[in-house]
């Protein structure tokens, strides 16, 4: 197992080709609070810790108000979260996985972090062509930077690439 204050460069290859995470956050209850979610890698932040960005879209919601989700009322209130990416295969010796935890905060639209929101929403238009007709731009997403990286297992394939979950 490998643990770390930043990625190597295995863990943020894994990273960088895996489709989803599983993020947790915590409930009011105290009751953990799980939810795949779509994200991207970004620019380090300034003091150098790694940061992703995932997308509160348009899909679908139990709230029309994407502030008002569960996990955004859990990151608002405690800004502790973990993200899992893992990969599953019935090959036991290519097991791996990566756990993030991170710092968690909202990124507007508008306003001083405008900036890096339009470069996360073309990341995530990039990785995700469903996002095509999503308007992102016009919605908050949630920023993570990492406060520590744990891995184990196979983060790559056979031929040297790194594979995601």
């Amino acid at each position: 197992m490998t643990d770390a204050t930043s990625l190597d460069g295995r863990q943020r290859a894994f990273l960088i080709a895996a489709r989803s995470a599983t993020l947790a956050t915590v409930a009011p209850s105290g009751r953990p609070r799980l939810v795949p979610i779509c994200f991207v890698v970004g620019a380090d932040a300034p003091e150098g810790r790694p940061q992703l960005y995932s997308p509160l879209d348009d899909k679908p919601k139990s709230v029309v108000d994407p502030r008002r989700l569960a996990r955004v009322r859990d990151l608002l209130a405690r800004p502790d979260a973990t993200l899992l990416v893992d990969r599953w295969s019935e090959d036991w010796e290519r097991l791996g996985w990566l756990r993030l935890e991170a710092t968690a905060d909202l990124l507007e639209p508008r306003g001083s972090g405008a900036a890096e929101h339009d470069d996360a929403v073309a990341a995530l238009r990039a990785k995700y062509p469903q996002y095509a007709g999503h308007l992102l731009e016009d919605r908050p997403m949630l920023r993570f930077r990492v406060d520590r990286a744990l891995s184990w297992g196979v983060l790559a394939t056979e031929d040297g690439r790194a594979a995601g979950g």
